[in-house]
């Protein structure tokens, strides 16, 4: 379990790292092509296939990191089992902090995130 706890990390870095660039690639990389983006911002519920994500990740100009923003990802828990796992994530994005739980799924030797549930941390 230890390989895939760190490939898990590594997938998490990998998804905090394509909004901080505003690289939708990486999204489309790390996102299962059926993935589903769904939460609440603004009050609103927001669903979006992992399309729709890469394409408003990827239309955030300048980057986060172009704006040298402070850079937040703790992952608060994980839970993983042979070829599922949960992380429980916070991290900043567009100047909010997002409490993110992502399910994901082992693809041959690789994870990816099967689908993402937020929700701004009203306590940040």
């Amino acid at each position: 379990m230890n390989k895939d706890k760190k490939k898990i990390e590594h997938t998490i870095q990998t998804y905090y790292d394509s909004m901080y660039f505003s690289n939708g690639d990486l999204v489309r990389k790390i996102f299962h092509q059926d993935a589903k983006i769904t939460g609440y911002l603004n009050n609103k519920l927001l669903r979006q296939s992992v399309e729709d994500f890469a394409s408003f990740v990827e239309h955030q100009k300048p980057s986060p990191k172009e704006k040298e923003d402070k850079i937040i990802l703790e992952i608060l828990s994980m839970d993983i089992e042979k070829t599922t796992a949960v992380a429980k994530v916070r991290d900043n994005y567009l100047g909010m902090i997002f409490i993110d739980t992502l399910s994901l799924i082992k693809i041959g030797n690789n994870w990816q995130i099967y689908n993402k549930l937020f929700e701004v941390d009203e306590k940040a």
